[in-house]
Formats: C-alpha cells, structure tokens, sequence
C-alpha cells in the first residue's frame, strides 16, 4: 500500500521529491566536504573548490533522480564545473531543480576560518526563481518571530526594535549577521545605533540566513545584500525552518538594471520565500568543511573520517544532524 503521506495528489512519483531523496543527498555534500578538507588553510581556494566540484558530481551521478542545475558555479563551456542547465542524477527518479554550492565559503577553506559548507537545495522542477538576471540581492531573514514582524522595507532599526519585542527580549540582545563588507559600513552603523550587537561574516551568507531562522541559535536576524543564488538557497532551508526571508534584486551597475527590466523583473517588488521557490516541496542539504556554529567541519579521527550534515525538509517541516564515520582508507 502507497505511503498516504508521501504521495503526490497526482498519483505521479515523478512530479515531487521522494522522501528518501534527501539521505542520498547528503552522500554528495559529504564527499565533497571530504575531499576539500586537505586545502584547510592551504591558501589554494580554486584547488579545493575543484575537490569539492568532482566529488559532488560523482555522487550526483548516483541519485536517483533527474535534477537540472538551476543554480550552479558556471557555465557549460567552463567544465568540470556543475553549470547551469547541466543534468545530474541518474534520470530515473523525480524531476527537479537542484542548487549546488559544492564550497559556500572557498576563502574561508583556503584561509582555514569557519563557517565553509558544502550545500545542495533542491525542489520540484520549475519552482526555482532564475537568479541569472541580478546577482545580487538585498536580504533579510528571521526565526518564525519574524513573520508579520519584519519588514525589508522598514529602517533596520525598526526591524530591530520590532523582532526584540517580538521575541521578549531587548534590542540590546539582538544579534545581526551581516557580511563585512565596505557596502555596509552604514547599515552596520545603524544596527549598533539601534542597540543591536552585530556578527560579521566574512564570507558564506547561507549559513548566517539559516542561523538567524533557526530558533536555538544567538543569531536573531541576517541582513544585507549577498548574492541572488545564496538567497534561493537560504529559502530552501528557511522554509523547512519555518521562518522568514525577504530580499529586493539589486543590480550592480545600470546594465544590468536594464538587463534585468528586460527580463520582466520589478525591481521595487518584495521577494518572499514563495516567490525564491514556489511549493512546500524544498530540500536543504549542508555538510561542514570547517567549523561553525551551524555545523562542524572535517575531522580526521584516527582510522576515520568524521563529517556532520544539516538535512531539512519543508514538506514534513524535519529538521536532521547526520554525524557519520567514514573509513579513511576509503578515501585515501
């Protein structure tokens, strides 16, 4: 007898996801965590970022699924990059758009600092906003305090103010996670005038947008401008977080403000997580390369190799830790 919670309305498998898909996931950002993990600190950001790149494939190909690469670190003349439009999996499976960031943080691999992920978002086929037009894109995201509370569009002080009451605290025990970057020396500013203590990232927004959603984490919000593709990937996960995201397209210069009117986009509007990635059939899928806060990185542990992964799902709301051995000598 069919799972009367995991099928589809259609009666057909091959429209959303299967439960299962995700454990297989997680194998693909596990290897690539690996094999990353010899750069730590090594300065070659590309080199790992290559490590990271073949092992992911190599995995992918395996599933059982047939992804298309809405989201990936190039284009098809740039191989062996998983690039956009590239089909992965074994084909067999559901149809579905897949994110990958084989590395969320090569400089933070290269240099040896936490916060480096290796991350997989994947959704039914056709869900995914294309990033293609605007790269980047102002963001705000939150615990599920935020929904009905935070507004991109009010002054961060207000925001500030708003989610502490919100959440019962103070607006001196709000902690904001923003990339430090010299565009925010403003908006830094303005978090601190408003009592807020800030954490600067120095890279990997991804993780800072999922810490911020998460209720058992010190980070209470992520704000900034990061890059579109990181914002659909952090909705993924936010939806199975129940928390909230927002984000405006910023284009960098005025062509690609023209490029991006042509394409039909508003670049007034307020993308919410519905408009990053339609339905209530995300995966989110992060193994740690180095330490951080949401996961640990690598560790070496005599005759093994220990990884832990973040696996969530927004249609069973599941949230997993997966900490596994690995054989060293399997990997060796």
């Amino acid at each position: 007898m069919e799972d009367p919670v995991t099928q589809p309305e259609t009666g057909s498998h091959y429209l959303q996801p299967d439960r299962n898909l995700a454990m297989e996931l997680v194998r693909a950002t596990e290897a690539a965590a690996i094999r990353a993990a010899p750069f730590i600190g090594r300065g070659d950001k590309n080199a790992a970022d290559g490590a990271a790149v073949d092992a992911m494939r190599a995995f992918l190909g395996t599933v059982n699924f047939d992804g298309v690469v809405v989201i990936g670190e190039g284009e098809k003349d740039e191989a062996p990059m998983l690039f956009n439009g590239e089909h992965v999996g074994n084909g067999r499976g559901p149809s579905c758009d897949i994110a990958v960031d084989p590395i969320d943080g090569t400089s933070l691999t290269a240099a040896g600092r936490q916060n480096a992920l290796s991350v997989i978002a994947v959704s039914d086929r056709g869900s995914m906003f294309d990033p293609s037009a605007v790269f980047y894109m102002d963001k705000i995201v939150t615990g599920a305090d935020g929904i009905g509370v935070v507004d991109i569009s009010q002054s961060i002080g207000d925001n500030i103010r708003e989610l502490a009451k919100a959440k019962g605290k103070q607006p001196e025990d709000i902690r904001v996670a923003v990339l430090d970057r010299p565009r925010h020396a403003q908006l830094i500013e303005e978090i601190r005038e408003a009592g807020a203590g800030t954490r600067l990232l120095l890279d990997g927004d991804v993780a800072g947008g999922i810490n911020a959603a998460r209720y058992d984490s010190r980070i209470d919000m992520c704000v900034g401008i990061g890059g579109t593709p990181e914002g659909i990937i952090t909705a993924c996960a936010v939806k199975a977080l129940g928390g909230l995201i927002q984000g405006k397209l910023m284009p960098k210069d005025d062509e690609e403000r023209a490029r991006a009117i042509a394409a039909g986009h508003d670049l007034d509007r307020v993308l919410g997580a519905n408009d990053l990635v339609r339905g209530d059939n995300t995966y989110f899928v992060a193994t740690g390369v180095t330490h951080g806060e949401l996961v640990d990185g690598v560790q070496r542990k005599g005759p093994i190799i220990r990884t832990e992964s973040l696996v969530l799902r927004s249609r069973s709301g599941t949230i997993r830790r997966v900490e596994a051995d690995h054989l060293a000598e399997k990997w060796l």
